[in-house]
């Protein structure tokens, strides 16, 4: 295991998107996600990153192989759907910044890379000296027939790091599930943590 780590900005995210939207759909074909997930689409969704010049690309290579990765944007400069319920809530979305996933292979858990690709976004966030708060969203599946009986959801992770659920602070978005090809609504909960 010989890793190596890269950091991109705007639109030098482009250079690595194919690798990012493999890696996407490799992690997030396990539950909680299920998603079926194309090539076609993900490379759409991640022009979003490219648009902002202040969005943010931490990943981890093992040789040429990417095998983990974390984003994040500032509130402004993201989707209508991650956007819009702290619009209609009444937030400053100028004060906000949005991390995205943060995605990394089974085999490479548990050496401590999680928390470094939080590092790495508070530390850029916190940069700007404008961004208050920092926010994520996760996908809530309750009582799912494909849930492992042995899934740990990252709560308490998330929690140790200083973020609290905002359950009233919710999002829809659509993907198909594995083996379907029409995309359903998932209801997404946000988690917010006070930056400096």
């Amino acid at each position: 295991m010989s890793l190596s780590f890269l950091t991109k900005q705007g639109r030098g995210i482009e250079s690595v998107f194919e690798d990012l939207a493999k890696l996407r759909i490799a992690v997030f074909r396990d539950y909680p996600y299920l998603y079926e997930g194309s090539l076609a689409y993900e490379m759409e969704y991640l022009k979003t990153y490219a648009y902002s010049d202040r969005s943010f690309l931490f990943a981890i290579y093992d040789g040429e192989k990417m095998v983990g990765a974390t984003t994040c944007i500032p509130l402004r400069d993201e989707t209508a759907d991650i956007r819009g319920p702290f619009e209609k809530a009444g937030f400053n979305i100028d004060s906000i910044f949005y991390f995205g996933e943060s995605i990394l292979l089974s085999s490479y858990r548990g050496l401590g890379l999680g928390h470094r690709f939080f590092d790495a976004r508070e530390e850029y966030a916190s940069s700007f000296g404008t961004f208050k708060t920092a926010c994520f969203c996760s996908v809530e599946r309750v009582n799912h027939p494909e849930q492992p009986a042995d899934y740990r959801p990252n709560d308490v992770f998330w929690i140790k790091r200083g973020y609290k659920k905002v359950p009233d602070l919710k999002a829809t978005m659509e993907w198909p599930d594995l083996g379907e090809t029409i995309s359903t609504p998932k209801t997404m909960i946000f988690w917010m943590k006070e930056i400096e």
